[in-house]
């Protein structure tokens, strides 16, 4: 499944919200958007919530913007919202 994440960086503590009206997941993450650290960071903290392999999350545009699209294996939209508000 494919979603839209935007990433803001260097917030003073990592969260999860989404975006009413867009459907898009906005990511505050504490790191810096610097040599990756970020995307580092963004796909830790969701296979950390949606307690899944790092590795069943994929960057597929986006990796040096703010607004990204990811690939999460074996998730669909219900699965990913309801894992989400369960934080």
């Amino acid at each position: 499944m494919r979603i839209v994440v935007r990433v803001i960086p260097r917030s003073s503590k990592n969260a999860l919200t989404w975006e009413q009206g867009s459907g898009t997941l906005k990511v505050r993450l504490t790191a810096p958007p610097v040599d990756g650290a970020a995307n580092e960071a963004l796909v830790a903290l969701l296979a950390e919530k949606l307690a899944i392999p790092r590795r069943d999350i994929t960057i597929v545009r986006g990796a040096t913007g703010r607004q990204k699209t990811l690939d999460i294996a074996g998730f669909t939209p219900e699965t990913l919202q309801q894992k989400l508000a369960g934080q």
